[in-house]
């Protein structure tokens, strides 16, 4: 399997001269230079964020927790996060590609977003791609990184799905190329956000968690059991455990804070007016 390679500061076709050079050959280039881009069309009722809908509160929520890991990031080596729950249905895969996007939509902040439920994976279904090529395909040797990877365009996300089904994930897990792979995406992604398996119901997700520079756990409020999170902790043997998102607030009440924000600070002169007005009278 062909070791990855950061991308060069230079290539042929920013270098000066005066013969017009040739192509680079796919050898020549680097892996991010040979993905695919797609656009970026998530599937009705996503609830994925979007960069023209800023203002939207799951999109507040997300940048909070993006400033909340940046700065872990300058106090630790910290590039790559598995993201699992205790049980099914808690929002692990929304809070992955959710988290993901936030950090693509900064600049010069490449990101890679892997599904690794290999079990039950949706985040082809999310983005609406293809399921393989992906993840097993390239493990198993089929395909090369560049051929199981896409760009989404307008941002600095790139998405890996699933990949073909297979009978045993966690013996594909223990392959040699995982840790290699791990060990060598930080030189071309400064985030690499996977959605792996529930805690209690895989061993996967135990075993990434030792590959991973962090972990972050989802609960569900209403749903999730204290001993839920307690025999989750426990099982993760607390590797790397970052903290704790707790998904399934009560939109009405974050929607009303966020949407008094913005228009206290959206119409400015306006209320200075009335002010005016009313110091006048």
């Amino acid at each position: 399997m062909p070791l990855l390679t950061a991308r060069d500061t230079e290539s042929p076709r920013n270098t000066a001269s005066a013969v017009t050079a040739p192509d680079p050959s796919p050898a020549d280039l680097s892996v991010l230079d040979q993905v695919e881009e797609i656009s970026f069309s998530p599937a009705p009722e996503s609830h994925l964020l979007r960069l023209d809908h800023p203002q939207e509160t799951p999109s507040e929520e997300f940048r909070s927790l993006r400033t909340k890991l940046n700065h872990m990031q300058t106090l630790q080596n910290l590039h790559s996060l598995i993201v699992t729950s205790p049980s099914p249905a808690e929002g692990k895969s929304f809070t992955a590609v959710n988290l993901a996007l936030a950090q693509a939509h900064l600049a010069d902040n490449p990101t890679l977003l892997v599904d690794l439920d290999l079990r039950r994976p949706v985040m082809h279904n999310l983005f609406q791609l293809d399921r393989s090529p992906g993840m097993t395909d390239y493990l198993l040797g089929k395909e090369p990184l560049h051929r199981v990877m896409k760009k989404v365009a307008g941002t600095n996300l790139y998405v890996i799905p699933a990949g073909s089904s297979v009978k045993n994930p966690l013996e594909l897990l223990n392959l040699r190329e995982v840790r290699t792979l791990f060990s060598q995406l930080p030189s071309l992604f400064n985030w690499v956000i996977m959605d792996t398996p529930p805690i209690l119901f895989s061993a996967d997700s135990n075993l990434l968690s030792t590959l991973a520079d962090g972990t972050i756990l989802v609960i569900r409020i209403g749903e999730t059991t204290i001993d839920s999170v307690t025999r989750a902790m426990q099982t993760l043997c607390e590797n790397n455990v970052l903290g704790i998102v707790a998904n399934g607030a009560r939109a009405g009440e974050l929607y009303y804070k966020y949407t008094y924000y913005y228009a206290r600070h959206e119409e400015p002169e306006e209320e200075d007016e009335a002010v005016e007005d009313e110091e006048k009278d």
